[in-house]
């Protein structure tokens, strides 16, 4: 089994000499992506890699972000502190460290999924738990907060403040993939012809912004479960429930509760290398896969994209897929756990 991401461990339940080595994808970015008008700039979707976690103790976690580290800054002028490799991790002493400080006028402003700025009168965060309807909890376990702002797991940026992200510290995605078996006219399961496993389809999105296939998502709404925001962007991005009359809504919501409320398969959770990220905010995501097993629930849905998306449609999944590479990297997974075709190839691994 693949493990879906980081575990971490309390400091009394290994020895210390025992090593753990985990691995496990961290997304990046590759372009502007604008999610839901409340939340501007908001997505990870439209940008991912791929990229081991390397868990060498109990104690420390090192993340191996990339994307975050490019320059320009997305949709600004703003030029990051050069950070050698060597001194990207907080463990390597560096008193001349010297980043830049830049949080977007968009956040500035105060939008309601944006937090104050840290001095603000009246606004004290609470760190590394719930803080009212706010989730400040990293998947990844607890980070450090110094002189009152959160630090980056991964690691230095070259850029502090929060940039184009609305919270101080986590900022949480969930992207919801949903699948079903391609069938044929007669309604029996399609094999693939050369590895004789069945195919698997899922719902994709074609983003207007960088014209990319995506799976559906967003970011977590204040207050929200994961599984409602799952739900939720699913409806809006695939069905465009934004657009329905209250009892075209309705009628979709009953369909969707028989797909959302029953067992699901969690492909990922944690950190998200993005070019967005900063030394005190950063992308979180969880991915999820939702299956319709005989495929009566998802027939009689018709998929309409929403606003962020051109086209949605059912995509047959394989390795020629060419999806963001942590997509990628999502679907496969599940094709594994669902025991579906990937690769003609049976040696074929995921490459970024």
């Amino acid at each position: 089994a693949v493990a879906a991401g980081p575990m971490l461990l309390s400091a009394g339940t290994l020895p210390r000499a025992v090593a753990v080595l985990s691995f496990s994808v961290l997304l990046s970015a590759r372009g502007a992506a604008q999610r839901r008008p409340a939340h501007s700039n908001l997505s990870a979707n439209c940008w991912s890699h791929l990229h081991p976690v390397n868990m060498f103790n109990s104690y420390n976690v090192k993340f191996h972000h990339s994307k975050a580290l490019t320059s320009p800054y997305p949709g600004s002028h703003i030029e990051r502190s050069h950070v050698p490799e060597d001194k990207v991790g907080w463990l390597t002493e560096w008193k001349d460290y010297n980043p830049v400080e830049y949080t977007a006028k968009s956040v500035l402003a105060g939008p309601s999924w944006a937090d104050p700025q840290i001095n603000v009168e009246g606004f004290s965060p609470k760190f590394n738990e719930r803080d009212g309807e706010v989730e400040r909890k990293s998947l990844n376990g607890l980070y450090v907060v110094e002189n009152g702002r959160p630090r980056n797991p991964a690691g230095r940026t070259g850029l502090t403040g929060r940039g184009l992200l609305g919270r101080w510290g986590p900022n949480h995605a969930a992207d919801p993939v949903v699948t079903r078996w391609k069938r044929d006219g007669s309604g029996n399961k399609v094999a693939h012809p050369v590895t004789g496993k069945n195919i698997l389809q899922f719902v994709a999105i074609k983003r207007r912004d960088c014209g990319e296939w995506a799976i559906p998502g967003g970011m977590v709404d204040p207050g929200e479960k994961i599984t409602t925001t799952l739900k939720r962007e699913f409806e809006e991005e695939a069905l465009n429930s934004l657009q329905k009359s209250p009892e075209e809504k309705a009628k979709l919501e009953k369909q969707l509760q028989k797909l959302f409320s029953q067992e699901h398969f969690v492909v990922y959770r944690g950190y998200v290398d993005d070019p967005r990220n900063t030394d005190n905010a950063w992308m979180e995501t969880e991915a999820v896969n939702y299956h319709d097993e005989t495929g009566e629930t998802m027939d009689n849905l018709p998929l309409e994209a929403g606003d962020d998306a051109g086209v949605v449609k059912w995509v047959d999944i394989s390795e020629k897929l060419e999806l963001y590479a942590s997509h990628s990297y999502f679907i496969k997974l599940v094709t594994e756990k669902r025991g579906a075709h990937w690769s003609e190839d049976p040696g074929s691994e995921c490459h970024e």
